[in-house]
This record gives structure tokens, sequence and C-alpha cells, in this order.
């Protein structure tokens, strides 16, 4: 009976006809190491018989089908087998299953060996104590932010005006347009009665009170 191949869901066969190679990778982050290529000592030799039969043909031809039946039932499946089970035992040092999640995780990276679990089911404290306190730090700095008065020397009563109103260009305060030296009136209410007054008006239309100068 054949031995068994160990078996793992996390990998990639990279293998063609010149040989065999394999790509595992980590179920977390994703890194992924290849096991080192092992060339196909059948399909070199098949190769070589080929271009012999290239140069005698006739009869070594017949031999060269025959060659090529026997190996294509096998599908060198044996040999692929083996190559598996190297390729494992190649990266087995960088990998560990976790007993919680069942995921195999890298070494390096995702692996708490002081829990003996991944870093998913048991974090690393470390980790999680930068990232807490990150996560304070902005906390407190946007508390600190709405403790200040961003207001101050700002007109909060005056309706602001993004255009001006002789061109229509775009400004972005001041007293006069930059594009027309127009002058950016600010919205004008009646001292009296608080009835907001059109610009240019010189007496408001609701009580008759001159405009402020």
């Amino acid at each position: 009976m054949a031995d068994l191949v160990p078996f793992t869901d996390n990998f990639q066969d990279l293998s063609n006809t010149d040989g065999y190679q394999f790509e595992f990778f980590c179920e977390r982050c994703g890194n992924g190491y290849r096991s080192p290529f092992q060339r196909n000592v059948l399909e070199t030799g098949r190769g070589l018989l080929r271009a012999t039969s290239g140069l005698f043909g006739g009869a070594l031809s017949g031999i060269v089908g025959a060659a090529d039946s026997v190996m294509d039932r096998g599908t060198n499946s044996q040999a692929k087998d083996k190559a598996l089970t190297e390729a494992v035992e190649a990266v087995r040092p960088h990998f560990h299953q976790c007993r919680a999640c069942s995921n195999w995780v890298c070494e390096e990276v995702c692996w708490n060996a002081e829990i003996g679990q991944c870093a998913t089911c048991s974090p690393f404290v470390t980790d999680e104590l930068s990232k807490a306190q990150a996560a304070a730090q902005i906390q407190q700095i946007q508390e600190k932010v709405k403790e200040t008065d961003w207001t101050a020397g700002i007109d909060t009563t005056t309706r602001a005006k993004v255009s001006c109103p002789h061109c229509g260009a775009a400004v972005a305060g001041g007293k006069f347009c930059a594009a027309c030296g127009g002058k950016l009136a600010a919205t004008v209410f009646c001292t009296q009665c608080g009835t907001e007054m059109a610009e240019g008006t010189k007496f408001c239309a609701e009580c008759g009170t001159a405009a402020p100068a």
C-alpha cells in the first residue's frame, strides 16, 4: 500500500511538464512560500528519447510511442505524490495549524507562539494595546478640538458670499472681488426692526429707518 500524502488546503500546484513545485499560503495574511523546484526525471528521459528518435526515426519512433503510452497512463502520480510529500516537509517549519480555527498560518507573522494559536484567535497583546492607545488618542484629539472656539473673529451673523455679485467669480473672502474689483457688500439689516435690506437700499422697507452707513 502506498504511503499517505499529508493533506493541506492552502497550497497551489505550480507543477509543469518539466517538474514539480508547490506554493503554500498563510490563511490569515496571505503570505506564501514556494517549495524547491523538483525536476521530473521521467519527462527529462522522455525528452531525450524524442530527440534521439528525431535523428534516427524508424523503429526507434515506435519505442518512443510505447514509452509515451506507459508514462501517460501513469500520469506520474507516484512521482507527484512524492514531490508533494517532500514539498510539505520543506515548508512545514514555516506553518502552524491553529487548533481553535484550524487555519494554517505562517510562523513569522501570524502565529502566537506564547498562546499556541493564530493571531486571529489569540491576538498579540502589544498589538492590541497599540491599537487601543491609537484609538484613544484620536478620540481625545477630537474632544480637544471640540473644546476650542474655532469661530473667534468670524462674523457668523452675516450671510457668507461664495461668488461675486457683479461678475459671478468664486471668492474666498475679503471686501473686494479679486476678478473684477467689485465690492463684496455684506448683507445689511435694519438697525430698528432687524429686517434684511437689499444691497443699495437707503431706507428700510418695513419701518423706514435709514440704512446704516
